[in-house]
């Protein structure tokens, strides 16, 4: 089967010539929509722990949970480069003299890249700043990972997100004029939202120079406000098939050179009220794959919206 988009292993396999495993790291940090700077309670899907299920303790250093990491998996995956991945909540959230400290601690040997996810309400140039002067004095690459989840401003809104779409445009071009790399992370089936929400997160993260994108598919975690609002039938998620529909539309109105790092999000089963409609990641890439194949279709086929799409036919 011929490759229809440009899957993150051969875009890592392609910036630095070998097989590249990212390695989370877990450090103590909140996020401002949670301890009331912006709003309290956090997203409505988030829970206590955040996105952070397989990272180690967050009281061990940062060389330290590297070092642990890279020495179980290097050998399971046959990788001999890494990426230090700032994983859970907001890696920017912090006075910035811990934010270099901890920087720094992640370049030790074998680390290539610096990945830090982030909002795109807490990107400030004096924080890029510092990026820029670890990247040229220690010679590691820096990606950031800007969780958005959506770009309808109301769904934005009503997920308890803290932030508008405005913010995440400015934070994105402010992290260009610095040359980093580049990821955006939507939810695709967020109840909200519909088809043409996520066709406009394809365009907007293609206009923009998106270098990845990583697309969740919703879970509903327990203890959460989402949680109860499920529980209490207070909205329906999509079919499987739908969100598989979704997913390839996304696709093919993304610019082919932007790579997917994922097409679903995992979670433990049990701290799940729904994931994944109980199939394993691998066999709902197998039904985008197979969708894909099925109708012919390629990354960035329906790219057709840039340079005055009006004028085409003059």
């Amino acid at each position: 089967m011929d490759q229809k988009y440009l899957p993150y292993s051969k875009y890592l396999k392609d910036k630095y010539g070998e097989k590249v495993y990212k390695i989370p790291v877990n450090i103590p940090v909140s996020c401002p929509n949670r301890d009331g700077n912006c709003g309290t309670g956090g997203c409505i899907f988030c829970g206590e722990v955040g996105a952070g299920f397989e990272a180690l303790p967050n009281d061990m250093t940062v060389a330290n949970q590297l070092r642990e990491n890279i020495k179980k998996i290097a050998p399971k995956y046959k990788a001999k480069k890494f990426i230090a991945y700032f994983q859970n909540f907001t890696n920017t959230y912090m006075p910035i003299d811990f934010f270099e400290k901890y920087m720094r601690e992640a370049c030790i040997e074998d680390i290539v890249e610096i990945c830090i996810s982030s909002r795109p309400d807490c990107i400030n140039d004096d924080y890029l700043d510092i990026l820029k002067k670890i990247e040229e004095e220690k010679g590691v690459n820096i990606t950031i990972e800007l969780g958005l989840q959506t770009v309808n401003y109301h769904t934005l809104k009503k997920i308890n997100r803290g932030h508008g779409l405005a913010e995440y445009i400015d934070a994105v071009l402010r992290i260009k004029k610095y040359g980093f790399a580049m990821c955006t992370h939507f939810i695709a089936n967020l109840p909200w939202d519909n088809d043409e929400d996520l066709i406009e997160a394809a365009k907007i993260v293609s206009i923009l120079g998106m270098d990845q994108v990583k697309l969740h598919s919703l879970f509903i975690l327990r203890d959460t406000v989402m949680g109860d609002m499920y529980e209490n039938n207070e909205f329906e998620i999509c079919s499987l098939e739908e969100y598989v529909n979704r997913v390839v539309m996304f696709i093919r109105h993304t610019k082919e050179d932007i790579a997917f790092q994922r097409f679903v999000g995992r979670a433990p089963a049990d701290r799940t009220l729904f994931c994944n409609w109980s199939t394993s990641w691998w066999k709902i890439k197998d039904m985008v794959d197979e969708l894909m194949e099925q109708g012919g279709y390629k990354q960035g086929d329906l790219y057709n919206y840039v340079n005055g799409p009006a004028l085409k036919k003059l």
